[in-house]
């Protein structure tokens, strides 16, 4: 997806994140987050958008730990957190294309790198702060969909952080039903090394729709939710172990 595009959605999700916390309440429970309640989306994301911030702002080379917010509640910490926010959108869309900082997945710039892992961690714990209410989570658009699959498949789990490991090799293929898109990824006692085809046999295969995917393989929703082809233990190994 272009930058623009990104940048769309993440100040779409911001806002409709605050939304629902404010509609659910702060102590509201968060079912996708079991040992959270709604303050602790509103913190943890608040804290992730200022912690981004920094890299584009003041270009920092190295990593910087992330700061602690600052104890607020109530209104006050859901204005604390569109604040962040929207400091984070303004960065991004006024950030040079060559601007250089701190990234930690490949990507055809830092710029692209912030934009996309931003969009998607505000999508993500907008689907968080929605569960709250009780209902199902808001659209999310197949393309933005897949493309948070391709993050977690090929970024961020690509990474030696990765704990998605098998003594026994195995392969989990991905495929969507309203794109055109199909990931197989290769599981060994190494990283997981993941392709964008379908060729050879896959061990286990999970089909559905774009958002389906992305929000199951993201552990935000069952596995029921999608299509499971072949083995079951696969699905289960990386429900048990992809959590980042």
């Amino acid at each position: 997806m272009k930058t623009a595009e990104l940048i769309t959605s993440l100040v779409q999700d911001g806002r409709s994140l605050a939304t629902a916390a404010r509609t659910a309440g702060l102590e509201a429970p968060v079912p996708t987050c079991p040992d959270w309640q709604v303050r602790d989306v509103l913190r943890h994301t608040g804290e992730v958008h200022r912690w981004a911030t920094a890299f584009l702002v003041e270009q920092h080379t190295a990593f910087r730990a992330l700061v602690r917010e600052p104890g607020l509640d109530g209104d006050d910490l859901v204005v604390w957190f569109l604040e962040g926010h929207e400091a984070l959108v303004d960065a991004l869309a006024t950030a040079p294309q060559e601007v250089a900082c701190w990234t930690f997945m490949p990507a055809p710039s830092p710029l692209a790198f912030w934009a996309r892992r931003q969009a998607h961690e505000t999508a993500i714990h907008r689907v968080d702060a929605e569960s709250a209410l009780g209902g199902g989570p808001g659209p999310v658009s197949a393309v933005f969909a897949a493309d948070g699959v391709d993050e977690l498949l090929t970024g961020f789990h690509a990474r030696p952080k990765s704990r998605v490991r098998s003594e026994a090799p195995l392969r989990l293929r991905v495929r969507t039903t309203d794109t055109e898109d199909v990931w197989t990824m290769q599981i060994t006692t190494d990283v997981p090394h993941t392709v964008r085809d379908a060729k050879g046999g896959a061990d286990c295969e999970l089909v559905g729709t774009a958002q389906q995917l992305y929000l199951t393989l993201w552990n935000r929703l069952p596995l029921s939710t999608v299509t499971l082809k072949g083995d079951p233990e696969v699905a289960r190994l990386w429900r048990e172990r992809s959590a980042v």
